[in-house]
């Protein structure tokens, strides 16, 4: 990874997300972070789905080349962050760069919000350079196992709860892999994240958040005294820690990828 982008060793990710989102979102957006700071990153880096720009500001030690996001709301709000050198307001399935423009394109927790996937993938594929890396997390396979709600009320809570996640797509390793090699992607490594516990507590934070979304629309920020001596955040700092600390599990709620768009091989030589 270029060492531009990586934070101190030792960087708490939790305490700065809860300062800035629901706790729900702040759990997931620090675990993902980390993984982050030893990943291949090379410049120039493409971030798909760059939201607000919240995620890039807070995971990474330096602005990212272009954030793109198809809403114009997030992107006025990524401004004021400075996460990155230039903001593009498109479709993922219609990116407006030339072919091999990236070495890396980040993509966290967007891709399962986007319905048709492979024209998406197949423009990742075109603007990546040979060699360069597609860097995802989406929630997996088994999103829904270990919802509290799902056990007292089974299945359609399971569908109601991705769809107002506004999730099309939860999936393994192994759906990942022919989706991407369709593109002429290569999935290298797949982990899940997110044990039962943490799944539980952001499953809590959709429904225990609404005061901040109340709050997000009157005052255009989501958490209302957002300071370390704020005894609501210092008393959610200290549930979440332990989780935030837990290692990726076996089997997680959510998956992170690794895709590569392979180089062509040498043409081999003549017979003589």
């Amino acid at each position: 990874m270029d060492s531009d982008f990586v934070r101190p060793a030792g960087h708490d990710f939790l305490w700065p997300h809860l300062l800035e989102v629901p706790y729900f979102r702040a759990l997931l957006r620090a675990v993902e972070a980390r993984f982050y700071q030893d990943l291949p990153i090379a410049p120039p880096v493409l971030d798909l789905g760059s939201g607000d720009g919240s995620f890039a500001a807070q995971a990474f030690a330096r602005p990212l080349d272009v954030g793109l996001d198809p809403w114009p709301q997030p992107l006025r709000e990524s401004r004021a962050r400075r996460a990155h050198r230039l903001l593009v307001l498109a479709q993922g399935a219609g990116l407006p760069f030339a072919d091999n423009s990236f070495n890396t394109i980040i993509s966290n927790s967007v891709l399962e919000h986007i319905r048709d996937l492979d024209p998406v993938l197949a423009e990742c594929h075109r603007v990546l350079r040979e060699g360069g890396c597609l860097l995802f997390s989406a929630p997996s396979d088994h999103f829904t196992d270990w919802l509290i709600g799902r056990k007292l009320f089974g299945e359609p809570y399971a569908r109601f709860f991705n769809r107002i996640s506004r999730h099309h797509h939860c999936d393994g390793a192994q759906v990942w892999r022919a989706r991407l090699a369709r593109a002429g992607l290569d999935l290298e490594r797949a982990w899940y994240y997110f044990s039962p516990r943490a799944l539980r507590a952001l499953e809590l934070g959709h429904y225990l958040g609404l005061p901040n979304l109340l709050y997000k629309r009157l005052t255009g920020r989501w958490v209302p005294f957002p300071s370390r001596r704020n005894p609501c955040l210092r008393a959610l700092e200290a549930w979440l820690r332990p989780i935030y600390d837990e290692p990726p599990p076996a089997v997680g709620a959510y998956i992170f990828c690794v895709a590569r768009k392979p180089a062509p091989a040498p043409p081999q030589a003549s017979p003589t």
